[in-house]
């Protein structure tokens, strides 16, 4: 396995939409350059798009975000979302936190994974455990 940059819903948006979000954006970027240079793996679980694509025009910006080679979409699988939930167990959490359980199910899928979020506190609760897993506020 790899080391790799998990994007939350924030991080998609603060890269997608730089020009709106101003200094998220800097600290997006920011986080994504650290991880390019060590080579690390730019994920985006896949249901952290049904948080950012409306069917609007402001999906554009975000296809041209999944258009860059080094950012992949990753899939939800049985296993991915079935530890989602064990995790939102352990945690103690609403199924209102599944997205943020998905990112963190991800992240568990790598050596070592920094996730790039805007909700600290939430999966802060739902990675508590897990050493391999670093969160990165932007």
């Amino acid at each position: 396995m790899a080391e790799a940059l998990i994007l939350d819903s924030e991080g998609v948006n603060a890269l997608a939409n730089a020009s709106e979000r101003g200094a998220l954006a800097i600290r997006a970027r920011a986080i994504a350059r650290v991880a390019h240079e060590r080579g690390a793996l730019v994920r985006i679980p896949a249901p952290v798009l049904a948080e950012v694509c409306r069917g609007s025009r402001r999906d554009a910006a975000v296809n041209q975000l999944l258009k860059r080679d080094a950012i992949r979409v990753v899939a939800l699988t049985r296993e991915t979302a079935q530890r989602a939930g064990a995790l939102l167990e352990k945690a103690g959490l609403p199924s209102r936190h599944a997205v943020d359980a998905f990112v963190v199910s991800t992240a568990l899928e790598f050596d070592s994974a920094v996730i790039a979020t805007g909700d600290v506190e939430d999966l802060r609760r739902l990675s508590a455990s897990y050493r391999q897993i670093t969160l990165m506020h932007i």
